[in-house]
């Protein structure tokens, strides 16, 4: 028997329960299915790394969750941190072999637009996408963020990491900007039920994806991520590659997942990396 107060016991923290893999499995792994295993670790330093590491050996599907990251990272290289068991610390190993390479772009994108739906209905939290990979909620009408996305190719595939805030109190939050799905006021918390939702919905949405060929429009992700994109309509600062910053309204998102924007004179610029500042937010705030 386990012992009572040992760090990964069902009972060491009502709080912050840990994960039931066995639940999980049950759950998730089905024959025909798109998940073929998934396992849950005490503490790494980033699933990402870790899948990345052993992709040329992974089959397409492997789920690797973990209880806290160490090391964890977003865009730009920057940290990500959180308590153990506080949120969903997660990377997955998509192969979409059969799919053009220069539509994988979209890759990201499907995440977000999964993970956002599948919280949507599992939390009851109304969440946004702010482009490219940030999952934005509303705190006091205010915008935060309280999820990343960080897609990376790896062997003959794409590990795809999510970074969840689910249980963060506010004197845990990493920075001011940050939220969590607690503090926006989110029905459940309960990391299984949000776990197997958000890998659910980003099955059915790959699958679609993959069905057509990797193709936006027809999948119906390209209409899918404009209508859940907060950055859309606002009028926003992206600083560029090369220390190059361009201010205008993000008035699309094009085919091939870029961000458009109308800046001084009319001109249209697509924008394909870059970090994306909310000049006009909601509530007046920044994001």
């Amino acid at each position: 028997m386990t012992p009572p107060d040992a760090p990964h016991n069902r009972w060491s923290d009502l709080d912050r329960p840990p994960l039931n893999v066995g639940a999980l499995r049950r759950g998730l792994l089905k024959p025909g299915g798109l998940w073929s295993s998934l396992d849950v670790v005490e503490s790494t330093g980033s699933t990402n790394s870790d899948l990345a590491a052993r992709a040329s050996g992974l089959a397409e599907g492997t789920v690797l969750v973990a209880e806290e990251q160490t090391a964890g990272r977003g865009r730009l290289d920057r940290s990500w941190t959180a308590p153990p068991r506080s949120g969903l610390f997660l990377s997955v190993y998509l192969a979409p072999g059969d799919v053009p390479a220069e539509r994988w772009g979209w890759l990201p994108l499907l995440a977000g637009v999964a993970a956002a739906t599948g919280l949507t209905q599992s939390a009851g939290v109304d969440m946004a996408l702010k482009w490219p990979n940030d999952l934005l909620v509303t705190i006091d009408g205010t915008e935060r963020k309280t999820g990343g996305i960080l897609a990376e190719r790896a062997g003959d595939g794409v590990v795809i990491g999510m970074g969840i805030n689910v249980s963060l109190r506010a004197a845990e939050l990493p920075a001011p900007q940050a939220g969590s799905l607690g503090l926006a006021g989110a029905v459940s918390t309960d990391r299984e039920t949000l776990l197997r939702a958000v890998l659910r919905s980003l099955e059915q949405w790959y699958g679609r994806w993959r069905e057509a060929g990797g193709d936006a429009a027809v999948s119906g992700l390209q209409a899918a991520y404009a209508a859940g994109c907060a950055t859309l309509d606002r009028t926003v600062r992206a600083e560029l590659p090369g220390d190059r910053t361009v201010v205008g309204e993000a008035v699309a998102i094009d085919g091939d997942g870029r961000l458009v924007l109308a800046a001084a004179g009319g001109l249209q610029e697509p924008v394909s990396a870059g970090d994306i500042v909310h000049l006009r937010g909601v509530g007046g705030g920044l994001t």
